[in-house]
């Protein structure tokens, strides 16, 4: 049923227009569910955006900012998408065309939220 419920989530994201590859990870860094559109190193993608998360949550602790939700990694056709989707998960998406991150995290954190609220 677990995997039933991240393969939803999944599905979920990769519908995001703009999204070409994505990922449910733990907060310590072992992906769940996945989507890519090309080869990588799975392991190490799932560690490193955990890791990213971690920093930036606790750069914004040290600086008293409230609500961090997201960390946006942006290249010049690509983005990377960072974002905690409760207290035992994380989504990582790789974006195409910068010019709709705002829209894609828009929707992106909906999907968060809910996976936030189910695991």
């Amino acid at each position: 049923m677990l995997k039933e419920k991240i393969s939803a989530f999944i599905d979920k994201i990769q519908a995001i227009q703009g999204v070409l590859a994505c990922a449910l990870v733990s907060r310590d860094g072992i992906i769940a569910g996945k989507f890519f559109d090309k080869e990588l190193n799975e392991p190490w993608f799932g560690a490193l955006s955990a890791t990213i998360l971690a920093s930036a949550e606790s750069v914004g602790s040290i600086i008293k900012m409230n609500g961090m939700e997201s960390v946006t990694i942006r290249g010049q056709d690509t983005s990377v998408i960072v974002m905690g989707a409760g207290e035992n998960f994380i989504v990582a998406a790789i974006v195409r065309d910068k010019n709709n991150a705002d829209r894609v995290h828009t929707e992106l954190h909906a999907v968060a939220k809910q996976i936030g609220e189910v695991m």
